[in-house]
């Protein structure tokens, strides 16, 4: 077995949050009497967490304190409409329960809010992950590589044993800074052109490539 830990962000990789996370920007943005925005902006704003996808939807200038209120909002409507058009992507339950059963432990580590990231973990992978790490206070969001260390510490294994899995370039340096080796995929919020002009040598294009690259 090449990776003894396969870690995978969540947002882009193993779930299709984003209408979701528009929809509920979109509330965030209509409440504060606000221009919405389309998908595509909000597909290209996430990555960062919350807080950064506000910041990028919300007009250029707006004050500190509207930026928090909103934030506050944002947490308030997702936590009850995580759920509403989130989906897994094709084939990626029977991947990662395929790996599960081969012996590889699977963790989730994102930028999302903790609280979203284990409930969706919950709703859609019971059973599957064995560990899943969310943003949290203190803990540096990804592409820091606290979440990524905290998993290894957690199943006490080494940088050289474990593998990230991501769809951006927020996944890729977090890899990095990590010291990890990375699998980058194709069917998430980056298109494969924007991940090949930032290094990426290889994109996965169907989840059942993941098996061969990790066993």
């Amino acid at each position: 077995m090449k990776y003894q830990v396969a870690i995978f962000d969540m947002d882009g990789t193993i779930l299709d949050t984003i209408e979701d996370l528009a929809d509920t920007m979109n509330y965030c943005l209509r409440k504060f009497h606000m221009p919405e925005r389309t998908l595509a902006e909000i597909r290209s704003f996430v990555g960062n967490g919350i807080r950064k996808l506000i910041e990028r939807a919300v007009p250029s200038g707006t004050e500190e304190d509207v930026v928090e209120e909103m934030h506050h909002c944002f947490h308030e409507y997702y936590k009850d409409h995580c759920a509403i058009k989130t989906k897994p992507y094709d084939g990626i339950c029977e991947v990662i329960a395929s790996l599960k059963s081969q012996g590889v432990k699977t963790a989730v580590v994102s930028n999302k809010a903790d609280f979203a990231v284990k409930l969706l973990c919950e709703d859609y992978f019971k059973g599957v992950f064995d560990c899943a790490v969310g943003d949290k206070e203190g803990q540096r969001r990804k592409p820091y590589p606290d979440g990524v260390n905290s998993v290894m510490e957690y199943f006490g294994v080494t940088s050289a044993e474990t593998v990230y899995i991501g769809d951006s370039e927020v996944d890729y340096q977090t890899a990095k800074n990590a010291g990890v080796d990375v699998i980058m995929v194709g069917w998430g919020f980056r298109e494969e052109a924007y991940l090949h002009s930032i290094g990426v040598t290889k994109v996965l294009h169907k989840p059942e490539e993941l098996i061969s690259m990790i066993i």
